[in-house]
This record gives C-alpha cells, sequence and structure tokens, in this order.
C-alpha cells in the first residue's frame, strides 16, 4: 500500500466515519451522524457527500466496514441489522458507479482485527481475536496471520450465541446500560469518572458479562489474545478488574498462561483494515 492513497468508510449505527490513508497513515477524517430510520436513498446522499467531501483524483479504491453480513465478492450487504432500509443493497456497484474506482466491503469487525493485525497491537501475533464494543459486539478472527471470513464474512458473530435470558449482545453492547441502568454507556462513564457507585457497579457488572464471552473465545479458539476496540473502551478502568476476575475463572489455566488482553492504540484500525483488506485484494 506504499505511495498508494485510499478511502476507508466506518459504517456505524448513528454515524459515518471516513478516513483518507495515504501510505498506510489515516491523514485526514471525516464523520456524518446519520438516522439510520431515513429512507436508502437519503442514506447513500449522506455517504456521498462524505466521500466528495475528502476525494482526490489519485484515490485507488474505497475500503467499506459494515457492521453486518457482506458479501465480498459481490460488494452486496446482505444483513444489516442496524440499517435494515440497506440490506440487499449493491453498495459497492453503487459506489463503483459513482466514483469509478474499485470497492471492496467488509464486516466492519473482520476490518478492525486485520487492521491490528497490519498496524496495531497484533503485530507480534499470528493467532488472535478482536473484539469492538459499541452499538453492538462485533468479532473478526486471524488464524495464522490469514483473516477468517467465513461464509458471507459471517464468522465470529459472537454477540448472537444465546446467554443468560437472551443473547451475549445484550449484556455487552451499549444498550446493555440503556435497558438495565436506563443511562447511556457515555453518560455512565462521566458518572463513573466522578467516582458515582452506581456507574461504577454498572460497569463492573458489564466487565463480569464481557469476561463470559472471551471464555467462549477461549473455549473456541485457544488463541493468543484479545485486543479490544470501540467507544465503550474507554471506560476500560472501570471494567477491566471484573473482566479479568471473570476470564481468570477459565478451567484451563495453563492456556491462560499464554494469553494476554489488549486495548487498540488507535480509533483508525477498522479504516486501516478495510483499506489493508482492498488493497491486499488488488496485489
Amino acid at each position: 500500500m506504499n505511495d498508494a492513497v485510499y478511502l476507508g468508510i466506518d459504517i456505524g449505527a448513528s454515524s459515518f466515519k471516513y478516513g483518507l490513508v495515504v501510505e498506510g497513515t489515516v491523514t485526514q477524517e471525516r464523520n456524518i451522524a446519520i438516522d439510520p430510520k431515513v429512507a436508502s436513498k437519503t442514506l447513500l446522499i449522506q455517504l456521498f457527500a462524505g466521500i466528495k467531501d475528502l476525494w482526490r483524483e489519485d484515490i485507488m479504491g474505497i475500503g467499506v466496514g459494515v457492521p453486518g453480513i457482506v458479501d465480498s465478492e459481490r460488494g452486496l450487504i446482505v444483513d444489516l441489522q442496524n440499517i435494515p432500509v440497506w440490506c440487499g443493497l449493491p453498495l459497492a456497484e453503487i459506489m463503483n458507479k459513482q466514483f469509478k474506482v474499485p470497492v471492496m466491503l467488509n464486516n466492519d469487525a473482520h476490518c478492525f482485527a486485520f487492521g491490528e493485525l497490519r498496524y496495531g497491537a497484533a503485530k507480534d501475533w499470528k493467532n488472535f481475536v478482536g473484539i469492538t464494543l459499541g452499538t453492538g459486539l462485533g468479532m473478526g478472527i486471524v488464524i495464522n496471520n490469514q483473516l477468517y471470513k467465513g461464509v458471507l464474512s459471517g464468522a465470529g458473530e459472537l454477540g448472537m450465541l444465546p446467554y443468560k435470558k437472551g443473547i451475549i449482545e445484550q449484556y455487552t453492547a451499549s444498550f446493555f446500560f440503556t435497558n438495565n441502568y436506563e443511562a447511556s454507556a457515555a453518560e455512565l462513564y462521566i458518572r463513573a469518572q466522578q467516582g458515582d457507585a452506581f456507574a461504577l457497579e454498572a460497569y463492573n457488572t458489564y466487565g463480569h458479562h464481557l469476561g463470559e464471552a472471551v471464555k467462549v473465545v477461549l473455549s473456541l479458539l485457544a488463541p493468543e489474545g484479545v485486543i479490544f476496540g470501540g467507544s465503550i473502551l474507554k471506560a476500560w478502568p472501570f471494567f477491566s478488574a471484573s473482566l479479568a476476575s471473570s476470564i481468570a475463572a477459565f478451567p484451563y489455566k495453563k492456556q491462560l498462561d499464554h494469553f494476554a488482553l489488549r486495548q487498540s492504540p488507535t480509533m483508525n484500525s477498522a479504516l486501516l483494515g478495510a483499506v489493508a483488506l482492498l488493497a491486499s485484494d488488488k496485489c
């Protein structure tokens, strides 16, 4: 990707994030707030506006991270629960016709994991998992330095597994806080910084649930480690202890001797990963 210019896009439930990537570095960024309930055409107009804002004639392609199931080969969004009007949308084809450059779609958590492999905290690991903590719970799997996507980029849907009275995502994504504490993760983070006991208990409980999810990963994949990213990560000091305590109960103690938790050093791993996947596909 040296001497090449790409555009990375991270599609979220409430915003589109853009990054101009030059020689593997994000040099310019943009964020556009969106309402996922508006019409598909309206969202496309907003998406294109952000692209045009950063557009350069030397851009060689656009890598897009999507928080759902995608068909990368056909450039098709198969299932997108946060933006249901885009289910079945041939987004890559639409963008290619508009901007005349190659476009590749991938699952956003897969992009995050690949970005960490290439540029972030996992460059010294061959087998690891990247988990994103935000509106949903996403997971990307790297095995022997290769991203494992599965059919329709559906591998790693950890949040959909049954847990307690629902699924794992209900206890590890941001709506865990609004559903159980009637306050947003961001609001509780501010209160936790102020020493509020209610907020501290909320994050302590959250860490326990997240630890239970990590133990599922340990049982299935036995990775060298897990790298966390996403908006909830800023509250790490308030849930890391209960997370570690929960993981410590994993029955195979020797496995834990070869396992580590890390935080992503950048908020741009998904953007970089989306671009790196596109660039590697072009090689």
